[in-house]
């Protein structure tokens, strides 16, 4: 149950006065639907209209908010060009107020002629006349008596304008409950950190501009409340999954050896070390909560087969869950590769198998017949049962919900948990998403591979790099060509996959050319990423979709075009689709000149490294606040008052914080404890509250 102490915060924008229907639903789209979400909105920058001078004295070039009185109204003669202008004067001067295209009958009950008015805006000079053009603002003097010196800026959407906004915000406000102390008060003590209520006053009506600085202590003690409140979450799902104690998972390394043994490629150390952390951790009475982190190519398929082995050897099942259909198939086609000298067997399902496919591997799976099952969200649904599921293996985890992998997981005993990521995220920004997981790193690439020679090319000499890939396939060699846009636009001067491979099957020959885009059904897509595989086409033009999940180590040449519009971490998981194996690769950067400063730069790092972790780091300082490596990519968590860029060292102190908290007081009884129930509840951390509702 939410604690009663924040009903209030819980109510819907409507019950705000002034917020009907119609405002609540803008309302609702910039920010959300409940106070709470008002409450905890971060104004984007903030206005200073401290300066208040007389008119003579205010400056050219910037905000002033003066007060003087309404002299006249001058009508334009018709003319779309000719503005309509308000006369204002003070005992030191004339001002206008400038309008293009305005209503009038609403500027005439706005300025009333005779009557005062404090109007803020930038000053500008025309000839030898001072002039506002548009205020900011044009206020009675009874309501300039709220107006502060700062004034917060949040943003909007079409037809909401801040008056209303800011209106809302006061009105939210003005419901706050003080809330319990959920810290320690030597932490505040420590920090200089104001209590709850005084920060979230300094976050909307700031009464200096330091306030306004994300390092100032109250916004620095919001923040922290944030990612206290997930990383406290985390930390109670680890400990009350650990606190079920799992079955010891032990073998005598006989499917272990076959498949060393038999294994394509000599493991690299990075591999084996972290093999043996899985299998300590298999071995042990506590439940496996351990992340798999590498780039792409560095080998976590192998890695996870081992693990498979090391179930199979106790007599358990191992399922592993995919995002997409083509990932899961690429998973289960690679594990036959690594587990057929143990004798395992390894299915797959999806929710493309239907009927009396299904039926077979529904049976199979219940009686044993099956030691690993790769498949999608399938896998959980009702219906799916399993003979004995001991290890439970996720792909790229961010994908997926909470609840999508604590359903797979019910399906066995407690079963192990291996979680796998090949998206590279800066060592602190990790803790965000795995702070409540043991983690295990691949920074080794299989030897043998080699890096692909990557280079840049504008995209005026598109016709060489047409005629270099048909010698290339000569050679029988085969390359990826991947566009920023399914179909050519109006609205857009970007290369589309579907033109782009019209003009090469026109070349090279309808049988030697595939395509693949998102909008193809699943069932095509399949088909053609199979035929690429084998062999059957020669080039495969695609989107994006090819991102993760198609997978043909034969493949040496990759070619982006406009390669200046993706992101690095996108650029390097293209890129990760060749060098898969001992031959040599390329990877050409087709870019549309004159390039930008960033874009330059983005291109450069991905010349000189194809290191993912390194490259995540740079992605990290090119992109700053604004897009902190792209939160679809790498599955770092929103948050509502968090500048991670500025609030980067209160990552690694939130995660000690709650690891603390959770190990001093496990069963939430303590002091804190229901002050930091009411923190979770706030920030809607619902895992960790359903876990300790739970037990």
């Amino acid at each position: 149950m939410r604690p009663e102490i924040l009903f209030p915060l819980f109510k819907e924008v409507t019950t705000l006065p002034g917020i009907g229907p119609r405002l609540a639903a803008l309302v609702v789209k910039v920010a959300g639907d409940r106070v709470r979400d008002l409450v905890l909105f971060r104004p984007v920058s903030v206005v200073d209209r401290s300066l208040r001078p007389t008119i003579s004295e205010a400056p050219e070039g910037q905000i002033a908010t003066i007060k003087c009185e309404v002299e006249g109204h001058i009508e334009p003669p018709k003319s779309r060009f000719t503005p309509y202008k308000v006369r204002m004067s003070d005992e030191t001067g004339f001002l206008h107020l400038v309008y293009f295209k305005p209503r009038i009958d609403y500027l005439k009950r706005l300025l009333p002629e005779g009557e005062i008015r404090i109007v803020s805006g930038k000053v500008e000079t025309f000839g030898s006349e001072k002039q506002i053009t548009h205020p900011d603002l044009v206020l009675t003097e009874s309501e300039a008596a709220e107006l502060g010196g700062l004034e917060t800026v949040y943003p909007l959407t079409q037809g909401l304008s801040l008056k209303v906004l800011r209106k809302a915000i006061r009105a939210a406000m003005q419901n706050l409950p003080h809330l319990p102390e959920w810290h320690d008060g030597s932490v505040l003590h420590e920090r200089g950190w104001p209590d709850w209520h005084h920060a979230l006053q300094s976050l909307h009506y700031p009464e200096t501009l330091p306030e306004t600085d994300p390092a100032h202590p109250a916004r620095q003690r919001l923040a922290f409340d944030e990612l206290f409140a997930r990383q406290l979450a985390l930390q109670i799902v680890a400990q009350r999954r650990r606190r079920r104690a799992g079955q010891p998972v032990v073998g005598d390394n006989s499917s272990i050896n076959k498949i060393l043994t038999g294994a394509p490629f000599t493991p690299t150390n990075a591999q084996m070390r972290s093999f043996d952390e899985i299998s300590g951790d298999m071995a042990s009475d506590r439940r496996m909560m351990r992340l798999l982190h590498g780039d792409v190519g560095s080998g976590k398929t192998f890695v996870a087969a081992l693990a498979a082995a090391r179930a199979h050897e106790a007599g358990l099942q191992t399922a592993i869950m995919a995002p997409t259909e083509i990932l899961a198939r690429q998973l289960a086609r690679n594990m036959e590769i690594f587990l057929k000298p143990a004798g395992m067997s390894v299915g797959v399902m999806t929710g493309r198998d239907k009927g009396k496919k299904r039926g077979e591997i529904l049976e199979r799976l219940a009686t044993g017949g099956i030691n690993v099952i790769c498949g999608t969200h399938a896998l959980f649904q009702e219906g799916v049962e399993f003979e004995k599921l001991g290890l439970v293996i996720i792909d790229e985890q961010h994908r997926f919900g909470v609840s999508d992998r604590l359903k797979l997981s019910s399906k066995g005993r407690r079963p192990e948990l291996l979680v796998m990521t090949a998206t590279p995220i800066p060592r602190t920004l990790s803790l965000s998403v795995y702070g409540h997981m043991d983690m295990s790193r691949l920074d080794e690439k299989p030897a043998g591979r080699k890096p692909p020679d990557t280079r840049t090319i504008s995209m005026d000499r598109i016709d060489s790099v047409i005629d270099g890939v048909g010698r290339a396939i000569e050679r029988h060699e085969r390359a990826y060509w991947v566009c920023p846009l399914v179909e050519e636009s109006d609205l857009s001067d970007l290369s589309a996959a579907e033109d782009r491979h019209r003009q090469l099957a026109a070349i090279y020959g309808a049988d030697r050319v595939g395509l693949v885009h998102g909008r193809m059904n699943a069932k095509d897509k399949d088909a053609e990423a199979v035929r690429f595989r084998n062999g059957e086409i020669d080039i495969l033009v695609a989107t994006t979709v090819i991102e993760v999940g198609i997978d043909a180590p034969d493949a040496t040449i990759m070619i982006i075009e406009h390669a200046e519009r993706f992101g690095l971490a996108q650029l390097h998981q293209l890129r990760g689709r060749v060098g898969r194996s001992d031959k040599a690769s390329t990877c050409l950067l087709l870019y549309q000149a004159p390039l930008g400063e960033i874009a330059r730069k983005r291109l450069d790092i991905m010349k000189q490294t194809d290191d993912g972790f390194l490259i995540a780091e740079e992605d990290w300082k090119l992109r700053g606040a604004g897009d902190p490596l792209g939160v679809r990519q790498s599955g770092l968590p929103d948050y509502r008052l968090v500048d991670i860029e500025a609030h980067l060292d209160l990552i690694p102190l939130a995660n000690e914080a709650a690891k603390k908290a959770v190990y001093e007081d496990p069963d939430f009884t303590g002091e804190y404890a229901e002050a930091r129930r009411v923190l979770l509840y706030l920030f809607e951390q619902d895992d960790g509250i359903r876990l300790i509702e739970s037990g």
